[in-house]
């Protein structure tokens, strides 16, 4: 088990026996609409509480089987953030939605974390009640679905399917986030700008190799060159053409008579 599920587990496991002890201090702590501007602290609080054992095993049990593999893979700090975004756009999913209801529980968080596993391990089984074995991809669907269908038809009772949708919605939004941000995807993307021709300063420095001085094939595979990059075709030169340009780029000027 890594650090941060531990944690999270601990922290639930304890604040639940806490709640159970001192129910009147509790209520300080539940996420309730029309007091959530006067508790803003609930925005966070709700996520460790819990109605029953029932409901803080289930959120548990989803934790521990996808929190590890999910925190190894971004790391702990970015998984802990990923955990509070999801259970936070939770809030206020149901804020917006269910404005009259009370919301406790680390479901909109455990979803996020459900979704993260589902977007690196999309093909991964997941048995249902441990018998009826679910690609992970298809779990979130499933689950998106029926809590859009329980959540608008309200026939959900009791559970916070808008907290569950908020959660899915706050962990792929911090994802995508994360990705675009994240140094192995900006190396990625300049690599892959470099590799087909398309960095400009390149560009420039292609555009300014002269034909005087060169021999006659070269002037003419230069200018064949220069109009292909002038007719916006820089993506299409082959690393051939591109390491001909380079090498008259980085070529000392002709001497002029």
């Amino acid at each position: 088990m890594t650090p941060w599920v531990r944690t999270l587990l601990t922290a639930n496991i304890v604040m639940f026996f806490a709640t159970q002890a001192f129910p009147e201090a509790a209520r300080q702590l539940v996420l309730f609409p029309p007091l959530a501007l006067f508790r803003p602290w609930t925005m966070v609080t709700y996520m460790f509480l819990h109605a029953g054992l029932g409901h803080l095993f289930f959120n548990m049990l989803g934790l521990f089987f996808f929190g590890s593999r999910l925190e190894n893979r971004l790391g702990g700090q970015r998984f802990l953030s990923l955990y509070l975004v999801s259970g936070l756009v939770g809030a206020l999913a149901s804020l917006i939605f269910t404005p009259g209801a009370a919301v406790l529980g680390a479901s909109g968080a455990i979803f996020g974390v459900m979704l993260g596993y589902a977007r690196y391990w999309p093909r991964d089984l997941v048995l249902i009640w441990g018998i009826f074995p679910v690609q992970a991809r298809w779990l979130v669907v499933g689950m998106t679905v029926l809590s859009l269908m329980q959540g608008f038809g309200g026939t959900g009772g009791n559970v916070a399917h808008f907290a569950h949708l908020g959660g899915f919605l706050g962990g792929l939004v911090y994802l995508v986030w994360m990705e675009r941000r994240s140094p192995a995807r900006q190396f990625r993307v300049m690599a892959t700008v470099q590799t087909r021709g398309g960095n400009a300063e390149d560009i420039e420095r292609w555009m300014r190799i002269r034909p005087e001085g060169l021999h006659e094939l070269n002037r003419g595979e230069l200018e064949r060159l220069q109009q292909k990059i002038a007719a916006g075709e820089a993506r299409e030169l082959t690393p051939d053409e591109r390491a001909f340009l380079n090498r008259l780029a980085a070529a000392p000027p002709p001497p002029v008579n």
